[in-house]
């Protein structure tokens, strides 16, 4: 299925709706699916664990009315939102506190339920895509039960696309080889900082027809801005000196050219003819108008050429030059 409009190949990536690290109201969640809408993004995604169910509920709120047949929507399997008897802060990353808690299911009702609170929660009547979300520990579980399931949905059309969502690529490489699968979604691994997917997964993709939508493409937040701050994030940790240095010597070429580092990062991916389109993240409708904006930037040509000259980008990493 095409993930992507051929003209807009940029979507919403939904756990800041759920408030990643700091809050976000409800109406601010809602405002910002709003404006990805007004901006032409018909892609959105999702899963359970961002914020215990929040960022799907939020998501159907802000999809609420919108034509169904006009947009694609995705979701994940792997963790399942319980009720518990008293409420806590949420200890994976998100500020909410709730009574639900999450658990690690990937068995056949595991993924049935799964789906099934997740179209509760969006408020819609199927998903066209379903990623097995995080198996990093749980491969065997993944391949036994959650994967068939999927198939077999697929196959009576119940779903559209099944795939795997990772921050790796080595297990996503054996999916893509071993499992019958329409897409990945690659967390972090084939970004301007790091296209180290070009070793194994990439190229998995080409050889078996599996579509690559790229998320983490600013590597969670270094490469979010023109200069990267002294306290910048890699792969939500703090940077390493290294890596601080890297990015202020991309940035280096890309102002050279007239552009910044962000619209850089964010055009990279796309030249790679397994990738469909990217999800970025976004918490606020200024923040989705910002990227948006970044979308409609033209890259000099040069750019790509001097990365590659500075030994800052790889020489395989596909490009217009």
């Amino acid at each position: 299925m095409k993930l992507f409009p051929a003209d807009q190949r940029i979507g919403l990536g939904g756990a800041p709706l759920a408030g990643l690290f700091t809050p976000v109201a409800d109406d601010e969640a809602v405002a910002t699916v709003q404006a990805a809408w007004d901006e032409g993004w018909r892609y959105f995604d999702t899963a359970p664990h961002y914020g215990l169910g929040l960022a799907e509920e939020r998501l159907g709120l802000g999809l609420a009315g919108k034509p169904r047949s006009e947009y694609v929507l995705s979701s994940k399997v792997g963790r399942i939102i319980y009720s518990a008897s008293t409420e806590a802060p949420d200890d994976e990353g998100f500020a909410v506190v709730s009574n639900r808690r999450r658990r690690w299911d990937f068995s056949r009702d595991g993924v049935l339920q799964s789906i099934e609170d997740s179209l509760r929660r969006l408020g819609t009547d199927r998903l066209d895509v379903v990623f097995v979300h995080d198996p990093d520990d749980h491969y065997s579980e993944a391949v036994a039960t959650a994967f068939p399931t999927l198939i077999e949905l697929r196959d009576q059309g119940v779903i559209g696309a099944i795939g795997s969502g990772m921050n790796q690529t080595a297990m996503l490489t054996r999916f893509v080889r071993e499992v019958d699968i329409d897409v990945i979604m690659l967390a972090g691994r084939y970004t301007l900082l790091d296209p180290d997917g070009l070793d194994d997964v990439m190229p998995a993709c080409e050889q078996n027809d599996v579509q690559v939508v790229a998320v983490g493409i600013f590597n969670s937040g270094l490469l979010s801005q023109p200069r990267p701050a002294p306290d910048a994030t890699f792969n939500y940790a703090p940077a390493p000196a290294s890596l601080l240095s890297k990015a202020n010597q991309l940035a280096d070429v890309c102002e050279s050219h007239g552009v910044t580092l962000p619209a850089v990062a964010l055009k990279f991916p796309l030249f790679h003819p397994a990738v469909a389109g990217i999800a970025v993240g976004c918490r606020t409708a200024e923040e989705v108008h910002a990227n948006a904006a970044l979308s409609r930037i033209e890259i000099p040509t040069a750019v790509w050429t001097d990365l590659k000259s500075a030994g800052l980008l790889r020489e395989d990493a596909p490009t217009p030059a």
